[in-house]
């Protein structure tokens, strides 16, 4: 592992973008949740992905400077087409708009269609949990999870993030793929040549896959196989409540937006999927007084972690309790990369004429 300086990291990346051509808040903006999905340890939607973003932005199917057309809207609610634009900044901007909305009016919705990636959900949900409200933050994502009984991709990873504050600056922060694990967890596998673990995925044939090149090679060019939804395979663990789950994520984001769902949302050689977002904030305020809502939600994260921790056990956790740590540790010593990541990043900017920063090793 090499570590890296966060606000180095950031610029690095930011001056990646801008001399792809993306204006230098939207770059900002787009390195700023990149960084923080390696801050919080969050390696499958970090700077490893700056290649297909230079891809992307290099064939024209990802573009900076779009301005999004309004469908639809109303003093609560938005209806976007994002125009093919860089979807990391296009969602900070259209989180913000929900939070103002809901800032007057008590809630806040936008749905969008015809974007891109947009990195971590909880990025944004935290956005409004920062602002003493609830936050919710979807989106599909091109077709990956293969249904209950089925041998076919028809759903993506279809994440849901939910998060509320609580006393102490502490937020309860749930961001969750509706799949077992995502494609970037499998692209990591990849990347460091390890093999799949049971239950993550089947082939083209419906069975367990072990192999992650070819299930990647496989879903890019839509031959079968997949990840699992969330719970596994088959009915006895459940997994057609994962498969529930990411069904109601394309609803909320792609059928509110009139974007593509299902299996019709993909990725190809050369094109990236136009996928569709969701954004909600909720005032707190409106069932009872902020300050004592959070005084109880910092008494429930407290019950959580005092629980007893099963045998062979560290602790107990509360969701985005790992995260926040893991970002104060990479506030402190650098953000963790792989060799390979930042052997590709440093590729990177050194061809494009940009000065790279030395980074630190040893941390693990």
């Amino acid at each position: 592992m090499v570590f890296i300086s966060r606000h180095e990291l950031e610029e690095l990346c930011s001056g990646i973008f801008q001399k792809l051509g993306i204006p230098e808040e939207e770059a900002g903006d787009s390195a700023l949740i990149l960084v923080a999905a390696d801050a919080r340890g969050i390696r499958s939607h970090g700077v490893g992905r700056i290649k297909r973003y230079v891809d992307g932005i290099k064939g024209g199917y990802m573009k900076g400077g779009v301005k999004p057309s309004i469908l639809r809207e109303t003093p609560i609610s938005l209806v976007l087409d994002a125009e093919g634009g860089m979807g990391l900044s296009l969602s900070k901007n259209s989180m913000k708009k929900v939070i103002a909305m809901a800032k007057e009016h008590g809630v806040g919705v936008c749905s969008i269609r015809n974007s891109n990636h947009f990195g971590i959900a909880g990025f944004y949900s935290e956005m409004a949990a920062g602002e003493d409200m609830i936050g919710i933050a979807m989106t599909n994502t091109a077709a990956l999870g293969v249904p209950t009984f089925a041998r076919e991709a028809m759903f993506g990873t279809n994440p849901i993030a939910f998060a509320a504050p609580a006393s102490g600056g502490r937020i309860f922060s749930l961001d969750m793929a509706t799949t077992t694990v995502t494609r970037g967890k499998v692209e990591v596998y990849q990347r460091e040549n390890k093999k799949l673990p049971p239950g993550w995925a089947v082939g083209t044939n419906g069975l367990g896959t072990d192999d992650p090149a070819k299930l990647l090679d496989d879903m890019l060019y839509k031959r079968g196989g997949g990840l699992l939804p969330l719970g596994g395979e088959g009915e006895e663990l459940s997994g057609y409540k994962g498969y529930g789950l990411a069904v109601m994520v394309d609803i909320l984001t792609a059928l509110c937006s009139g974007g593509t769902f299902g299996g019709a949302v993909m990725d190809s050689g050369v094109t990236s999927a136009r996928v569709c977002h969701f954004f909600m904030a909720l005032r707190i305020d409106l069932f009872r007084d902020p300050e004592a809502f959070k005084n109880d939600m910092g008494r429930m994260l407290d019950d959580l972690t005092a629980l007893k921790p099963a045998e062979g056990a560290p602790r107990v956790y509360y969701a985005g309790l790992k995260e926040r740590e893991a970002e104060e540790r990479a506030e402190r010593e650098g953000v963790p990369l792989t060799g390979g990541v930042w052997e590709t990043l440093k590729k990177t900017a050194e061809e494009l004429g940009l000065p790279v920063p030395a980074p630190r090793r040893g941390r693990e």
